[in-house]
């Protein structure tokens, strides 16, 4: 299973690689800083990249070795539908939010 730390550090290449404005700059990701504002509108990167992060984490602090990646394309969405509703809250309770009305 992948670590949380090599999921990490694959976000940051990620991000910086990105060709969104100001993820250039951007090395390191706090996710647990971040708001649903933030990841519906794109503000720090693309929410499908962040989205990948989301889910592994996730699983991973379950056990879960699995990827559905139609299931992640599903999820990220529901994420960013959640967040474009509840934009002040912060992004890891709206994962929590999402994967809990799930199971």
């Amino acid at each position: 299973m992948t670590s949380p730390t090599s999921i990490s550090v694959a976000l940051a290449v990620a991000l910086v690689t990105s060709p969104y404005p100001g993820a250039q700059a951007q090395v390191a990701l706090d996710v647990t800083k971040m708001t649903c504002e933030q990841f519906a509108t794109y503000k720090i990167a693309n929410p499908k990249l962040i989205g990948i992060w989301l889910n592994g984490y996730h699983h991973g602090a379950r056990g879960d070795t699995m990827v559905d990646v139609q299931q992640l394309d599903t999820d990220t969405k529901k994420i960013q539908d959640y967040c474009i509703q509840n934009p002040d809250v912060p992004l890891m309770q709206a994962v929590e939010s999402v994967f809990a009305s799930r199971n």
